[in-house]
Parts: C-alpha cells; sequence; structure tokens
C-alpha cells in the first residue's frame, strides 16, 4: 500500500465520522492556541526587558568604578584603588578589551541668553567616542584640537528653561516640538554656579563670589540612544578638568577650607569587551583587581532566569489544554477500531501488511494533531494581532516606542505544529498497535 493510498483512506476515515473529528480537532485547536499565547506572552516580556535595558546602555560594556583591595579590606583603613591613567593603561592589556573610555564628571549649569539648564556635564577622550557608539545626529562629533566645545545629548535642549519665569511648564517632545534654545548656534556659557541667571532671594555674603562662568560652543547633537547618551553633555576631559580645578579654587576660598584630597583622576572608566561571551570573564577579572565593575549582564541574567520561570509557568498551562486533546486523540482512534473491525479483517485478508495498517492510524492521529495545531497557530496570530493593537492604543504615549503584548516568533510558530503534530502521532501509537493485533478472522466475523 503506497502512501497516496494511505492519505487517501486516512482523510477518508476522518471524514466519514465529521462530528467527532471535528471535536477531537477542536482539543488540540484549544491546546495549541493556548501555549502559543502563553509562550507568546512570556517572549514578548523578554523581549521589552532586553529593550529598557539596551536604553540604558551597550550590553558589552563594564561600567568601573573605585574600589578597595588588600589584606586590610576588612579592617577600618582598607587601601582605596583609584581610577588613575595607571588604571587604563592596566585596562587596555587585558585580552578582548577593545577600548576603554575614562570619564570625568560634573552636575553644572549651561546659559543660553536669559535660559537655563542643569545638566552632567562628563569629560571624555574624544578620540575614543566612537568606538563607544557615539552617533552624531547633527554637527560632529568632538576632536582632539576642541577645546571649549560641547557635544549634547538628544533631549537635553529640552530641558531649558527661564530662571524668571515661574511655573515655566513641562519640557517639550523631542518627537514634535521645537526645542526652546539652538544649542548649536546660540551662544552658550558654562557654570559651577547653580544659581546663575536667577534672581536670588537670600543676598549672599558681600565677599562671596561665584565661579566665573566659561564661554563655550555647541558642535554637535547626538542621535536618540539610552538614558546615559541622552541627558548628558561632554565635552574634552582636559578643558572640564581646568574649568573644575579654576572653579575649585574660588569655591574653597569662599569657603575658606580646603577640600579633601581625591585620589581618584576620574569618576568612572568604560570598559569595551570585543565580545559578548567575554563580558562576565573580564568583569570579573577587573574585580579580582580590587575595582567595582558593573555591566547590564548583572541584570540580564537575572532578567532572564525571570523570564525562563514564567515562560515555564504559563507553557505548563496551556500543555494541559494539549494533555487533554492528546487523550481525545486517543479516545477518537480506539473508538474508531471499534467501529471498523471488520474492515481492518477485510484489508488484512486482501493482503495489507501490518506495518501498513500500523501507518495508517497513526497518519490519522497525525492529521489530527496537525490540523488542529495549524488552526490553533493561524487562530493564536489573529488573537496576538488583537492583543497588540490593543495595548499600542491602551500604552499610547507611555513608551517611545511600541510596546508589543504578544510576540509569535518564527521557531515558536513551527515548533507549535510539530509539537502538535507529534501529540497526535503519540496519542495514536496504542490504538494502531490495537489495529495490528486483532485477528483477521475474528475482526471478519464482527458485525
Amino acid at each position: 500500500m503506497n502512501s497516496f493510498d494511505l492519505l487517501r483512506m486516512g482523510l477518508k476515515n476522518l471524514f466519514r465520522r465529521k462530528t467527532r473529528t471535528f471535536l477531537t480537532v477542536l482539543g488540540v485547536v484549544i491546546g495549541t492556541f493556548s501555549i502559543v499565547i502563553m509562550l507568546s506572552l512570556g517572549y514578548a516580556m523578554e523581549k521589552n526587558f532586553q529593550r529598557e535595558l539596551s536604553r540604558m546602555g551597550s550590553l558589552n560594556v563594564i561600567n568601573v568604578f573605585a574600589g578597595h583591595r588588600g589584606p586590610e579590606l576588612n579592617s577600618r583603613n582598607p587601601r582605596e584603588v583609584g581610577l588613575t591613567k595607571e588604571a587604563v593603561a592596566t585596562f587596555e592589556k587585558i585580552p578582548g578589551v577593545e577600548a576603554v573610555l575614562p570619564l570625568k564628571q560634573a552636575y553644572m549649569r549651561v546659559g543660553v541668553g536669559k535660559m537655563v539648564g542643569e545638566m552632567p556635564i562628563v569629560g571624555v577622550e574624544p578620540e575614543k567616542l566612537s568606538a563607544f557608539d557615539f552617533d552624531i545626529e547633527e554637527g560632529r562629533l568632538l576632536t582632539a584640537a576642541d577645546k571649549n566645545a560641547i557635544i549634547f545629548g538628544k533631549r537635553v535642549a529640552y530641558n531649558f528653561r527661564d530662571p524668571r519665569i515661574r511655573n515655566y511648564g513641562p519640557p517639550g517632545d523631542p518627537e514634535t516640538d521645537p526645542p526652546p534654545v539652538n544649542l548649536l548656534k546660540d551662544k552658550l556659557v558654562l557654570t559651577s554656579d547653580l544659581n546663575y541667571g536667577e534672581r536670588r532671594q537670600d543676598k549672599p555674603a558681600s565677599d562671596y563670589k561665584p565661579p566665573r562662568p566659561h564661554e563655550v560652543k555647541g558642535v554637535g547633537i547626538l542621535k536618540k540612544g539610552n538614558y546615559e547618551k541622552d541627558y548628558n553633555a561632554f565635552m574634552h576631559i582636559s578643558t572640564l578638568e581646568k574649568i573644575l580645578e579654576e572653579d575649585k579654587k574660588v569655591m574653597e576660598q569662599a569657603e575658606g577650607n580646603r577640600r579633601t584630597k581625591n585620589n581618584n583622576t576620574y569618576d568612572q572608566i568604560k570598559v569595551k569587551v570585543g565580545s559578548l561571551e567575554q563580558v562576565e570573564t573580564i568583569q570579573k577579572q577587573i574585580q579580582a583587581m580590587g575595582y567595582q565593575a558593573h555591566s547590564l549582564n548583572d541584570l540580564v541574567e537575572d532578567m532572564n532566569k525571570t523570564s525562563r520561570i514564567i515562560q515555564a509557568i504559563l507553557g505548563g498551562i496551556g500543555a494541559v489544554s494539549l494533555l487533554v486533546a492528546a487523550i481525545g486523540i486517543t479516545n477518537t482512534m480506539i473508538m474508531s477500531i471499534y467501529e471498523r473491525t471488520r474492515e481492518i479483517g477485510v484489508i488484512k485478508v486482501l493482503g495489507a501488511e501490518l506495518a501498513d495498517i500500523r501507518r495508517l492510524f497513526l497518519l490519522e492521529a497525525s492529521l489530527i494533531g496537525f490540523g488542529g495545531g495549524l488552526i490553533g497557530l493561524i487562530l493564536s496570530c489573529g488573537v496576538s494581532c488583537t492583543l497588540n493593537l490593543a495595548g499600542a492604543r491602551f500604552l499610547a504615549g507611555m513608551s517611545d516606542e511600541p510596546v508589543q503584548i504578544s510576540i509569535i516568533a518564527p521557531e515558536l510558530a513551527l515548533g507549535a505544529i510539530l509539537f502538535a503534530t507529534l501529540i497526535g502521532l503519540i496519542s495514536g501509537y496504542a490504538p494502531a498497535r490495537r489495529a495490528m493485533k486483532l485477528s483477521a478472522l475474528e475482526a471478519i466475523r464482527n458485525e
């Protein structure tokens, strides 16, 4: 008996009892639909986690801070490990490290006419910006020759306000509203005096002189990226160090004291690793030197564990429905044997091999699983699209990017159909063996 004959007989037998076949297929449809939707919810949750993490920074960048080391670590005065030029040189020699970017940071105020805005000013080495994915939308990046130049994050311009106007209002939307200042054309001043441009209610001491403002110029606006870049401004690290040193002297004279010495040349060092698989190894290597080292991979690992647990729970709930469907397939095939006992006997007498009998029943069970799985997948795709459309309307304005509540990945779709077919095949195995063992003469006598 060839495959075409088996397929024709299998379909004929299934359509002989349309209602029973429909109800059995319906069970598989519900089971497949439940598993696909449940897993798609968990998969979408994982993707949304990863998207939010990517907005916080790059996954292959390690953030290094000052730490402590030595046998006296648990003592009252542990030895501090500072972020110095020597530390930068050490990190650059680690195998797998692509680039090292030292950072100096200060919270300062930028004045543009009557408008002012506070922001973190980050000192960087201009020649290393491209290695850390600093992409320009307007203007240009910093160069080594720039002294008083600044590049701004995408959202910085929207944080400027007129301090003379009370209730100035919330910042605008970069997607629709023009910025209140033009950071590339307007004249800018940079100062450590966070009262610059405001009318002070309290009169300062007669001998108080705030740090003088420094003239700077904006040369570039960065493309929209993560939080770390969108809300910060960046300038040459040597220029920022000179400004901070000058302002520090003015403030020390005004306060009449000397600040404690800081052994750190930098506030933070970013280490970019060439391969994502090496991040954890290099991070532990840096920590072994006594530094504090963190990366987004720490969060990724925790989130992945949580996501897997959620997906396992959701998938288990859906699997219960498919288990019930498998029992239904087995019951349908057994009932089919009782109804077709005489037919099975005739087929055996006519010379059909036992393997053909087994293949026939397994094929019928597989067709039920495949058909139910395919219909269940189509239904799942429709419900998934509906959930995403409803979610897009409900969450409109809450996120810069559309949030997908349900994601049916290609591998999930293919796996669902294969799994449903496999469930049908397994469910039909016992009835197929029962059909093989029927005695041909007894089956013919059966009425």
